[in-house]
């Protein structure tokens, strides 16, 4: 990364006395900003400790000082240097006077947004999120240059407080070819938004601070436009806009629905939920925890509609080394990979395998599944030959080095199990259309889920709400439609049933597990953790008739792993403290 931040022009408008201590001070380059109140010692921050620069109080005379230097406040109490990134913020009292500054080190720090330059090659909208002082602008100031000279499209930066592009009337050469338009007043940044798509024909629009309804609804009719966003918001999170109703409408606003009876029962929820209301402004959302980790959601819509579902969604955490590779892991509750070789998928070039956030000690360290000593032994004081931990480590690494080869679609036959033609029409009742069409794609089945008794070929109900609705088995006789309950809503329960209406299963037997149709979002974590249970039931449990302790997880891989034991009729279960709650699985 290359830094620029002139604090020489910074430090030119201080007093000498607050001045000197800093440019002989061994953290210089990493100031963050100098605090001057009046009646207080002059006060440097630095990102890990404040320190005081005089024993002398600040008088009006040094903030006067600073005020002859800088150029006009603006309705934001905030002024500049001229062609720096540098900002001085203003405290005033009842009166209206100045009584005490803020100066902040603006840097321009070129490389910073390698971390997520794919994403911004894709020209889909991005906001960023974060808590102040994070770099939220110094990213944004980043990705106007490499879209402007690297891409070369048209910038247009929507710079309220001329904090992108610096004081004055010459924009800063950190934004390269980007346009800078500056705003009069604050309240009127809506206007200039929607002024620079109409009179400068952008193919991005950067914005700071999106923080109003009506910033907001010019954000959606920009996008709307086919115009690429980039953009900052107030909030840290996600979860921080969903709760935000100002905000809300830039990640797709949330909305109360109130389902019918057969509706909800079909879903498997409460009648009263909340639901996306349009698709969001911006598609990606990033949201800062610190200056090099940032949490990638790359699709913000799915990413709202597993929130809203009481789930954890699925999302990417990116981080830069000491070496200056990417690291990028899968869902933040999800352990790291522990197997040599493992890289993770997509991303940027100079992607190193996924490495654990905090180290690892004893037991979770080695990295090793092995199969339970029988009932009755300590499993604590005896372990697993040597010989076969090894040779189920090597069966693991062995799996999971092969590519998953694609199996074609096994159905080329158009007529059903009972002479009805294919696909086959089903009607569910009770049971998550998410989970029916997920087997289905999965497993390439020739069935199709329609919303009209009349048309099904047969009705695919939970066995507890059949007993309870009079009025669905009268349907179904009446129709003569077959009526075929499962015991749960859950993923093998539904496969099964599913093939057995196709006629392709044996109910004694379960097939091999197909690891995709568990997976729900087809992580490498996801795989690994799911590859590994499959092969602990192979190999261990079913041939040998030993219980085996899997790797930790997290809880919702946790699940995807106890539905696979599922499938083979075998049961498990979930014991230990986070974060090393695991699964053990035990035999028939």
């Amino acid at each position: 990364m290359q830094i620029t931040d002139d604090l020489n022009r910074l430090l030119d408008i201080v007093p000498d006395e607050i001045r000197q201590p800093l440019e002989q001070h061994p953290q210089r380059n990493n100031l963050i900003e100098i605090v001057m109140d009046l009646g207080r010692q002059p006060e440097a921050r630095f990102p890990s400790l404040a320190e005081p620069l005089s024993q002398t109080p600040v008088s009006k005379a040094h903030i006067n000082y600073c005020i002859e230097r800088v150029g006009h406040f603006g309705g934001d109490n905030r002024a500049g240097i001229e062609q720096t990134l540098h900002r001085i913020s203003a405290l005033r009292n009842r009166s209206g006077e100045i009584i005490g500054l803020t100066l902040r080190v603006g840097r321009a720090v070129f490389g910073t947004i390698g971390i997520i330059r794919d994403l911004v090659e894709t020209g889909q909208s991005i906001l960023m999120l974060g808590r102040p002082g994070v770099g939220k602008t110094t990213a944004l100031r980043e990705i106007a240059r490499v879209l402007a000279d690297d891409l070369e499209k048209r910038v247009v930066i929507i710079d309220t407080s001329n904090e992108i592009a610096g004081d004055g009337d010459i924009p800063h050469p950190a934004i390269g070819r980007a346009r800078r338009m500056q705003v009069s007043r604050p309240e009127l940044q809506h206007q200039v938004m929607i002024e620079a798509v109409e009179n400068h024909m952008p193919e991005v629009i950067v914005i700071d601070e999106i923080g109003t309804e009506l910033e907001a609804l010019a954000a959606r009719t920009i996008a709307e436009r086919g115009v690429q966003l980039v953009g900052t918001a107030h909030g840290n999170r996600l979860e921080n806009l969903m709760k935000n109703p100002t905000l809300a409408d830039l990640i797709g606003g949330i909305q109360a629905v109130t389902l019918g009876d057969d509706e909800a029962r079909r879903r498997g929820s409460q009648k009263t939920v909340l639901e996306r209301k349009s698709p969001p402004t911006f598609e990606i959302a990033v949201e800062m925890l610190e200056r090099q980790r940032w949490v990638i959601h790359e699709r913000v819509a799915d990413s709202i509609d597993t929130l809203l579902r009481g789930r954890e969604p699925n999302q990417q955490i990116r981080s830069v080394s000491e070496t200056g590779e990417v690291i990028i892991e899968r869902d933040s509750a999800a352990p790291p990979a522990r197997f040599p070789g493992m890289a993770a998928s997509g991303g940027p070039a100079a992607v190193s395998a996924i490495r654990p956030v905090t180290p690892l000690s004893g037991w979770r360290s080695a990295g090793k599944m092995v199969p339970m000593p029988a009932q009755g032994e300590n499993f604590a004081a005896k372990s697993a030959p040597v010989s076969e931990t090894r040779y189920f480590e090597q069966l693991l690494e062995e799996s999971l080095s092969v590519e998953p080869v694609p199996t074609p679609g096994r159905y080329s036959h158009n007529v059903g199990p009972n002479g009805e033609d294919l696909p086959l029409h089903v009607y569910p009742y009770g049971i998550p259309r998410h989970q029916l069409e997920q087997v289905i794609s999965t497993l390439n089945l020739p069935v199709l889920l329609t919303k009209d008794i009349e048309s099904a070929d047969v009705v695919l109900a939970l066995r507890s709400n059949v007993r309870n609705q009079s009025k669905l088995r009268h349907l179904a006789k009446t129709r003569q439609v077959p009526l075929h309950t499962i015991k749960a809503a859950t993923i093998p329960h539904v496969a099964r049933a599913l093939r057995r209406l196709l006629d392709m299963d044996d109910p004694g037997t379960p097939e091999v597990a197909d690891l995709a149709l568990f997976a729900r979002s087809g992580s490498s974590d996801e795989l690994e953790a799911l590859e590994e249970t499959r092969l602990a039931v192979e190999q261990i449990v079913i041939p040998k008739g030993q219980p085996v302790e899997l790797l930790p997880r997290s809880p919702n891989v946790r699940k995807m792993q106890h539905e696979l034991v599922e499938h083979y009729h075998l049961k498990s279960h979930s014991f230990g403290e986070e974060p090393n709650r695991r699964l053990r699985i035990y035999p028939a």
